[in-house]
């Protein structure tokens, strides 16, 4: 993501001597020397602080040292950070003199390190292999007596990886220090699922991490006394010198999407789950070219043999092994039986690398493999296809130039395919790897040639074989937001996370939508998600130790990083300059060091100014962007629009003469039904007991409409009150059910769960089922069956009632001649006479005879309420009420429609 970066130094007086390095190599052996090695260097304090907020971290690292000798001394102030990391300040006061940092364009950074050369100055690189931190390394040569104090600020977006978010600390103070300290804190505003901390320093520092852990905020403090750091009871040297992580994630709505805005830019958070992975189909691309022998080939191997057993029997795949010539194990993909991931296991295991590296001719026989399968239809349309490339070294046969293999691979790679490249060890252009896999709608990763490559290929595949959805956009209204980072992906990950960020349009809104649309593999999911545009701002007003412009710099962040992808496969010079621009413009706003922009550390010292500089050169052999998606100048933003389908209830309440439903209040369930034929609507009540399972609508075989009752908290007037807590929509033969509870809604079929709250707006299609959560949750079933659910909250410290639910269905509803229950036996009309209409005792209520099913009912007029329009007064539906729970009116007896699962259906009554 970042390229090594350059310190050098400028303009010093006589008494000091300054160098600064960071991650190169140094140009002559003259110039090394250890740091901090002298008994007379007092390092009084070392201070790491990390502020996240919403996955922006900003980290602070504080050292101050005192050369208490009576000579001169050269001081170090080490510090390794994340290679994702920008570096956006570094202060140091020197005896009071302090050098404050600004980010300039490189070319000042250029001519200044030309002019250290030329007086003489000490400058150079410093060049580290550490597989995901660079070095930053300061040293000051000082007069007796001097204090010297560093402070240096850099950022990072944190990356969401199977799951879990790991913020990574290299502690180097170098000596025992009297105040050694490290803090993180984070703020999430959904909440915090789990944190966790950790670190390399050994047993004795096992015990001393503490984490104060609330809903939304967390504080990991490591704060090991003097005597605690000895590497030994009596021993002068600092144990401390490690890695300390803190991993942690984010409480979400398993497929609803986190909308934040602040400081006037937005960040979408996209991370869904309980969804089934989708099939996958795999061509492994395997270097065993000469350079592969020893280690490599052989973690290699074993690698690949967990990789073969993670397979599924849902997934197709082939193998090419390549030196000088490629070499199908199967020239189409087969499936991953335990046969053939036997035999794929041997071929693997017999490999014997010789020869030389032809990557052309690997790929475009890789590619070739996956057109087949599809010119075939042998590809679920739902599935993902990729190639998984692993090599370590640069091409050697037939086609060698990097630039045409680029060229020959996209001309033949189709839109649905993805390729994903692993480099081992450091003889590979890594370059090249990121720019045909960020070409190919895929990313690269570098594997370390040490004794985990294995551990390092198996971590890799983990991150990309569990695929969720494909083809996913997000996206805003194009009036309220604009700058809007990358908003279409081709893939989503299990336990990954997409993030899509902008600025603010001025605008008198209030609230923010964004909307999701992605496919699964068994539905299409359209998710909206809104935010209040104001409410983040106070909260972060409130809280000390957030960082209040993570949303300005994070959109900074990612865009910085876009646009270096971008520019790794800009096809012309003029291009490539015209990104460069663009980059430069926004690392000077943001104050980031990139691979165009450099630190100038200025102070002044009796009257003489002082100058040092960091910047960052590009290794091509190590590559300089970011392995992120190319940004290729954002699409227009288009907002979703929802037109409702016709089936679905208008908004304005409908004549309740249209609708069947049954809605409770404040006590039994009350069911109104509507009788087109009589135009007439009849009530009834069911006086049953919290737990029972009551049948609605039973279609055999197709479906079942099923209700299950809740007690209110205590009695009134001698008697438990109760209402519909859940209802159930099963289709049978979709093997669809959507469950509708007071806390949230389930959509489940097989493995593939979906699960939502009822603060989420989603409309999902799952085979014929599609369920529609706005307001209410509104579920139809093949066009012809469709229900609406409605939420009825409580005080929650209402002395008696709870949250309960209440049931619509349309008239209109289409079922076989045998549907049944409480509401399905009226799809067929009962003949209702209606007379003796007389005065009772209450003038509102007038009372008759019913004849109907062969009964006569003693019945009273009354009305219920209709609350699809107004949740908290309802509309009146007038209606003749059937006492005794609708006994004579339903058929049986009400018990006869308690089942005993919420997916039941209804035996014969």
């Amino acid at each position: 993501m970042k390229t090594p970066v350059l310190l050098c130094v400028l303009l010093f007086s006589q008494s000091w001597t300054f160098e600064f390095i960071f991650d190169g190599e140094w140009e002559s052996e003259t110039v090394r020397r250890n740091v901090l090695t002298s008994n007379d260097i007092t390092v009084k304090s070392y201070k790491v602080e990390s502020r996240i907020t919403l996955r922006f971290a900003h980290t602070t690292v504080k050292s101050s040292v005192l050369n208490s000798g009576p000579s001169a001394q050269s001081i170090g102030f080490n510090v390794q950070i994340p290679k994702r990391a920008f570096i956006n300040n570094f202060t140091m006061n020197v005896n009071g003199n302090t050098f404050v940092g600004s980010v300039k364009e490189k070319t000042v950074a250029r001519n200044l390190y030309a002019l250290a050369r030329a007086r003489g100055k000490a400058a150079g690189i410093v060049r580290t292999n550490s597989q995901s931190m660079e070095t930053f390394r300061t040293e000051v040569h000082v007069p007796p007596g001097s204090k010297v104090e560093f402070e240096l600020h850099y950022q990072e977006m944190m990356q969401r990886k199977l799951g879990v978010y790991q913020h990574t600390l290299h502690l180097q103070p170098g000596r025992l220090v009297p105040l050694l300290q490290v803090d993180v804190y984070i703020f999430e505003p959904k909440g915090i699922k789990f944190v966790t901390a950790s670190n390399t320093l050994g047993e004795q520092f096992a015990d001393l991490t503490k984490i104060t852990h609330t809903k939304d905020k967390a504080h990991i403090v490591f704060r090991p006394t003097l005597q605690q750091q000895r590497k030994c009871e009596n021993c002068t040297e600092s144990a401390v010198d490690g890695v300390f992580t803190v991993n942690y994630d984010v409480d979400r709505e398993s497929n609803a999407g986190e909308l934040q805005v602040s400081d006037g830019h937005f960040v979408q958070f996209f991370a869904p789950s309980d969804l089934s992975p989708l099939s996958k189909n795999i061509v492994f691309v395997i270097d065993v070219s000469g350079s592969m022998w020893g280690l490599k080939m052989k973690q290699t191997v074993e690698a690949m043999k967990a990789i073969l057993d993670d397979l599924s029997m849902d997934d197709y795949f082939s193998i090419i092994d390549f030196n000088h010539n490629a070499r199908c194990w199967s020239e189409d993909l087969v499936q991953a039986s335990s046969i053939q991931v036997d035999e794929a296991k041997k071929y693997v295991q017999s490999i014997r690398p010789n020869g030389g590296t032809n990557i052309n001719e690997a790929l475009l026989k890789a590619v070739q493999i996956l057109v087949r399968a599809s010119n075939q239809g042998l590809i679920d349309p739902r599935s993902v296809s990729m190639i998984i490339l692993v090599s370590d070294g640069d091409p050697t046969v037939g086609e060698i130039k990097l630039s045409t293999i680029q060229k020959n691979v996209k001309r033949v790679m189709r839109e649905e395919f993805s390729l994903f490249s692993l480099g081992i060890g450091f003889d590979v252009d890594f370059d090249f790897l990121e720019r045909i896999a960020m070409d190919n709608r895929g990313i690269a990763q570098r594997i370390y040639a040490n004794h985990d490559a294995a551990e390092q290929l198996k971590a890799f595949y983990s991150q990309v074989s569990s695929p969720l959805l494909r083809t996913i956009t997000i996206n805003l209204p194009e009036n309220a937001v604009n700058n809007v980072t990358q908003n279409r992906f081709d893939k989503f990950f299990s336990g990954s996370e997409l993030i899509v960020a902008g600025k603010l349009q001025p605008s008198d809104l209030t609230t923010l939508q964004s909307f999701t649309t992605a496919a699964a593999a068994n539905m299409d999911l359209n998710i909206q998600t809104e935010a209040d545009i104001r409410e983040l701002d106070s909260v972060l007003g409130t809280h000390q130790h957030s960082f209040s412009g993570f949303a300005r710099q994070m959109w900074a962040y990612i865009t910085v990083n876009q646009l270096l992808a971008e520019r790794s496969l800009a096809p012309t010079a003029s291009k490539k300059r015209r990104i460069t621009q663009r980059i430069v413009a926004l690392a000077l706003e943001h104050q980031f060091v990139t691979p165009f922009t450099a630190m100038l550390v200025e102070g002044h010292d009796q009257g003489r100014a002082e100058r040092l500089i960091a910047d960052s050169p590009r290794d091509s052999k190590h590559g300089c962007c970011s392995a992120t998606a190319p940004l290729s100048r954002p699409p227009p933003v288009q907002p979703l629009v929802y037109s409702n389908p016709p089936w679905l209830l208008p908004t304005v309440a409908p004549n309740p003469k249209e609708v069947a439903g049954v809605h409770e209040m404040d006590s039994d369930p009350h069911f109104i039904i509507h009788l087109p034929k009589s135009n007439m609507d009849i009530c009834f009540n069911i006086d049953s007991r919290p737990g029972h399972i009551l049948n609605l609508i039973s279609d055999p075989g197709t479906v079942t409409i099923n209700g299950q009752l809740v007690g209110s908290k205590k009695m009134k007037n001698n008697k438990i009150q109760t209402y519909f807590g859940t209802i159930s929509i099963y289709s049978k033969t979709d093997s669809v059910q959507v469950i509708v509870g007071t806390d949230r809604i389930n959509l489940m079929e097989g493995r593939n769960n979906h699960s939502f709250s009822w603060g989420a707006t989603v409309e999902l299609a799952l085979n014929r089922v599609t369920i529609v959560k706005e307001q209410h949750v509104t579920v139809m079933i093949d066009g012809k069956i469709s229900v609406m659910v409605v939420l009825h909250r409580v005080w929650k410290k209402h002395p008696v009632q709870v949250d309960f639910l209440g049931i619509y269905m349309s008239s209109d509803n289409k079922y076989s001649t045998q549907v049944h229950g409480l509401i399905g036996q009226f799809a067929k009309e009962p003949k209702v006479k209606v007379y003796g209409v007389h005065e009772g005792a209450d003038p509102k209520k007038k009372k008759a005879t019913m004849e109907v099913k062969g009964n006569k009912l003693a019945v009273t007029r009354g009305w219920q309420k209709d609350f699809r329009r107004d949740k908290k007064r309802g509309s009146d539906v007038y209606c003749w009420f059937i006492h005794n729970s609708g006994k004579g009116f339903i058929d049986g007896s009400y018990t006869s429609y308690i089942l005993p699962q919420l997916d039941s259906f209804l035996t014969a009554i």
